[in-house]
């Protein structure tokens, strides 16, 4: 599936078309080169989901963790939390071991990870890999 982000005014309507189409999925790998714009694509996706909590880029944190208010859009989804992760500051796997990344991971939440090619071995093998591409127009192309 491909959706194109037009500007940051329709990213709210690519993250709808985005959700729409997530079907029973629920491990989610961006990828994209910095800049390129994960965390504002995870961001509006959140916002979409009914998430009321300040989103921000777990980059420090490595993991933030959002309550989804069920709404028309969430209720297929079957979810309550939402599991942000940013492995940009990853410098050893074994750190993702001792977060316990496996209680995330497999928990029913669904759960976001940027930079996840730090940690591709640790990955389900039913994670969604997608990929934000910044276009030379300034669009962006979403592939998943």
């Amino acid at each position: 599936m491909e959706i194109k982000i037009q500007n940051i005014d329709t990213i709210r309507e690519s993250a709808r078309e985005f959700i729409q189409n997530i079907g029973e999925q629920k491990v989610f790998a961006f990828y994209g080169k910095m800049g390129a714009g994960k965390t504002t694509f995870v961001k509006a996706i959140c916002e979409e989901l009914g998430v009321q909590d300040v989103i921000t880029s777990p980059t420090f944190a490595i993991v933030n963790e959002y309550e989804v208010n069920l709404n028309s859009q969430t209720s297929n989804l079957n979810v309550q939390s939402i599991f942000h992760f940013d492995f940009y500051r990853i410098k050893r796997l074994e750190e993702v071991y001792d977060m316990g990344y496996e209680d995330y991971f497999y928990s029913g939440a669904l759960c976001f990870i940027e930079w996840p090619e730090l940690i591709e071995d640790l990955l389900p093998e039913d994670a969604v890999k997608v990929t934000i591409t910044e276009n030379t127009d300034g669009t962006r192309t979403v592939t998943f």
